[in-house]
């Protein structure tokens, strides 16, 4: 009898993926590790586990029609209707280290940004040096572009550039679960206002914004609205949907160079301003006939309508304006 397909909860709480998935494949089967239950927007990062737990909490399972290895991959046919052929295929990335990327026909045919990334500095920056907090796992190296990283803990965000020893702004990196997530814990609220408090910071997402209405797990229009209502409240941090990672890369390196240099132009302004020389109180400009005529009237001070005015009316006028005070002349009468 042909085993089933499980899917599981990751009993280890500190993995970035989790969920474990059962596949009949061979004697004993194979367990991997997986960020989502089902590659239905994008494909799904995997990693070897080192067993199944003993008793798993069982999130899925599905009868399956066919679970076959052929070369670098392992093709997957479920028993039923929807969402029932997959594939696991394992590949090797920069550094030889082995990568595992779970595919479906619909997330396979995605279309790719045939584009290729510039080769130019961030902003005329010379190896942008960017901070990377210690808690991010598979980090960006930005291999391509002219940078340098060092892990350190950062009290806000994923990727950080410093100026005078203080954090200038910074990146918060989200997968489209990620975000989701954190958006419907509430999560999100609260990072939003912490990277708000740094002069620039942006949240950059490795997805397009249309697989946002593609979502299965969660209504489209409850995402999509809460958003919308947290960028209304925290308009100074950007949420940027990217497409890829690649992209989002790209774009967080010339995002990061330009704030560098937008901070060190920020103090070279401070610093100008602080040279230039002090103006000293602005001298009050001497009244004319009608500013002393309308002041006397406002007072109850009988003056005509035109023509000069009595210098009782001037006098009174003086005495109360440079004392500070604007109430009826008592030594002046009409």
């Amino acid at each position: 009898m042909a085993e089933d397909f499980v899917v599981a909860r990751n009993p280890d709480p500190d993995s970035t993926l989790p969920f474990l998935v059962r596949l009949p494949l061979g004697h004993l089967g194979v367990v991997l590790k997986a960020r989502e239950t089902w590659p239905r927007t994008s494909k799904v990062y995997c990693h070897r586990a080192e067993e199944w737990p003993g008793d798993p909490e069982v999130v899925e399972r599905v009868p399956v029609r066919s679970c076959v290895r052929r070369g670098g991959a392992i093709d997957l046919v479920l028993d039923r209707g929807r969402e029932n052929r997959s594939q696991f295929v394992f590949t090797r990335i920069r550094g030889g280290r082995e990568a595992i990327f779970w595919q479906s026909a619909r997330t396979a045919k995605q279309a790719r940004p045939n584009v290729s990334l510039p080769q130019a500095r961030a902003s005329g920056v010379a190896d942008l040096d960017i901070a990377v907090d210690s808690h991010e796992r598979y980090a960006w190296k930005f291999s391509q572009q002219q940078a340098r990283t060092s892990k350190r803990g950062l009290p806000v965000g994923d990727y950080a550039v410093e100026h005078d020893g203080r954090v200038v702004a910074a990146v918060e990196r989200k997968s489209l679960p990620d975000l989701v997530a954190a958006l419907t814990s509430g999560r999100l609220r609260f990072s939003l206002a912490e990277l708000a408090s740094l002069p620039r910071a942006a949240v950059v997402v490795e997805e397009r914004y249309s697989d946002v209405f593609k979502l299965e797990r969660v209504r489209p229009s409850v995402v999509a609205e809460g958003l919308a209502e947290c960028q209304v409240r925290w308009p100074t941090v950007p949420i940027i949907f990217c497409e890829t990672r690649a992209l989002a890369q790209e774009w967080t390196f010339r995002f990061l160079g330009a704030a560098l240099v937008a901070a060190r132009d920020d103090d070279a302004g401070a610093l100008l301003e602080k040279s230039l020389p002090a103006a000293g109180p602005l001298i009050p400009a001497d009244p004319t006939a009608a500013d002393v005529r309308r002041w006397a009237l406002d007072h109850g001070l009988a003056v005509s309508d035109r023509g000069r005015l009595r210098p009782e009316i001037w006098a009174a006028y003086r005495v109360r304006h440079s004392s500070g005070m604007g109430g009826s002349p008592s030594g002046a009468s009409g």
